[in-house]
């Protein structure tokens, strides 16, 4: 399975993936008042800054991972709940901004090739030359990991992002019960992913695949009068 997700295309989207992902969380703390991650040298598309060694062997092993936290300090938020659950969603939907443009990018060099699937759009283009297999590639490979990455996040398991973004919704009488089972978060989802990988039961793939899918053939729907 590693083979499948070392290919230069797919490691160039990962770096590119978490770098937005992560510095759209920094810009969006840094935008609501917090200089925690500016300080930290975490406003930065460099991907050194941002790579967590367990989440990016995730990412080899079975196609979805994480990046390293970016630090936020709720203290510095005029509103923490609210502005925690804003720096949560900007990176999840830097992925989703950056995953479609490279699928309308896909869509631009193939047009007149797409068969009317989404996944099809993705596997045209192998008689070009190198140079634009290689480009129609690492467009390919964002687009899967990018709406990867932003379902993965959408999770509302903690230390996810999903769990931040519920948490806005969560009424004040149940916040402490609601804080005392997102610390069994990072607990709740190594089962997930080890039951995955071992026992066959695909609970974060099907999450993850099926959000993948519906972004995919919602955006080929919006782009059908261009195909």
């Amino acid at each position: 399975m590693l083979s499948s997700f070392v290919s230069p295309p797919f490691i160039i989207s990962i770096l590119i993936a978490i770098s937005v992902h992560e510095a759209a969380h920094g810009w969006m703390a840094a935008k609501l008042g917090d200089p925690t991650a500016h300080n930290a040298g975490r406003l930065t598309l460099n991907p050194i800054a941002h790579i967590d060694p367990m989440g990016a062997l995730m990412f080899l092993v079975v196609g979805f991972g994480w990046a390293k936290p970016v630090p936020v300090n709720p203290l510095y938020f005029s509103r923490p709940r609210r502005d925690t659950a804003l720096v949560s969603l900007a990176g999840p939907l830097s992925n989703l901004l950056l995953g479609s443009l490279a699928f309308f990018g896909l869509l631009l060099l193939l047009r007149g090739q797409v068969s009317g699937s989404a996944f099809g759009l993705l596997s045209v283009g192998n008689d070009r030359p190198v140079i634009e297999q290689l480009l129609l590639q690492i467009l390919g490979s964002s687009v899967f990991i990018n709406f990867g990455l932003m379902a993965f996040n959408l999770l509302p398991i903690a230390p996810l992002d999903g769990s931040k973004i519920l948490h806005i919704f969560i009424p004040l009488r149940y916040e402490d019960q609601y804080e005392t089972f997102m610390q069994r978060g990072p607990m709740i989802l190594l089962v997930l992913i080890l039951a995955g990988v071992f026992l066959n039961v695909p609970i974060l793939s099907t999450w993850v695949f099926g959000i993948v899918n519906f972004t995919l053939h919602t955006l080929l729907f919006v782009a059908s009068p261009l195909l």
